[in-house]
């Protein structure tokens, strides 16, 4: 089988060939014969009914500073000319990011768009796990300035953090006697109108942030992400340090509660955040790890992933 695989992303040649998902996903599918292209979120476009992407054919190759080789923009009809899209762009999680699900949601039926763009604007990444409160930690999401001290005076050592950020940005531990409490809130509060995420501190993150990744619902594998000396936040973006892991009790755990629901709703490739024995987020818009785990454990998730795919492109075919 070969497939047509148009990846929406960011600028493929500002990737880091030796962490990026997304380079890892375009890699294994060139090894397996596949076509790709590449555009960027603002290349999409709906008209009458047609949705269309500006996209450049691409080559990927572990070259610094050279990604890839990209050939000339075609317009590519994505219902006709691709079978299959890939949401890989960074959020942040804002209108720009909800419409192109809108868009790419009109698909349906014709290409497999992942994962499900129906289900992504319906998934924040700190806001799906509300549908498993029994896993999470306790967490307030609010704008209520009375509210968010209530849940300070309760929990004492906190986190606040934007509700669509991304990358460990903007994360703040916020101890008892922290006396930036009220300025961290009134930034927040000056930079949007979107309510904040208020979480009690987890001690187990100086152990590390485990990085579980999901294929169809299934676990597959796991890095542990330990935050530097001094440092609450253990994303890789913000320099944290990545360790092989095996999956554990835990982990299993929370998939099997998780993992039926995510395979229901078109969500193929995911990744969620452990900390201790809570979940802290459910990642679906463009999860990372995928070459940490096989550095680190030798589990090719990209190699899994594609055969996910390939599964379901064979599957819809078959339908009459």
């Amino acid at each position: 089988m070969t497939l047509r695989i148009a990846v929406q992303m960011d600028p493929i040649s500002s990737v880091d060939i030796n962490g990026d998902t997304s380079f890892a996903f375009i890699e294994a599918a060139q090894e397996r014969g596949h076509r790709v292209w590449t555009y960027q979120p603002h290349h999409l476009s709906w008209e009458m009914g047609m949705i269309t992407a500006r996209a450049r054919p691409v080559t990927v190759q572990r070259v610094k500073d050279k990604p890839a080789i990209e050939g000339a923009p075609e317009m590519l009809d994505l219902a006709a000319d691709v079978d299959v899209v890939l949401m890989r762009q960074d959020p942040p999680f804002d209108m720009s990011y909800i419409t192109a699900c809108h868009v790419l949601e009109y698909l349906k039926g014709t290409t497999l768009v992942l994962n499900d763009p129906k289900w992504v604007r319906s998934s924040p990444e700190k806001i799906l796990p509300f549908d498993f409160p029994e896993l999470i930690p306790p967490t307030l999401v609010s704008r209520d300035l009375a509210a968010i001290k209530a849940f300070r005076s309760m929990h004492k050592d906190i986190i606040l953090k934007p509700l669509y950020g991304n990358g460990g940005a903007g994360v703040f531990r916020v101890k008892p006697d922290d006396g930036n409490f009220s300025s961290i809130v009134e930034m927040f509060f000056g930079l949007n109108r979107e309510p904040i995420i208020a979480q009690a501190f987890l001690p187990n993150v100086s152990a590390g942030d485990r990085r579980v990744i999901l294929i169809d619902g299934e676990p597959v594998g796991v890095i542990n992400r330990v935050p530097q000396p001094g440092e609450t936040r253990s994303n890789m973006h913000v320099g944290g340090r990545a360790e092989g892991a095996e999956l554990n009790e835990t982990d299993r755990r929370i998939c099997a509660v998780i993992g039926p629901v995510l395979k229901a709703r078109g969500l193929v490739f995911v990744g969620i955040d452990v900390i201790g024995d809570r979940l802290t987020e459910i990642n679906v818009t463009s999860p990372t790890g995928v070459q940490e785990l096989k550095r680190f454990s030798g589990v090719d998730a990209a190699a899994l992933f594609w055969d996910a795919v390939e599964q379901h492109t064979s599957s819809s075919r078959a339908q009459p």
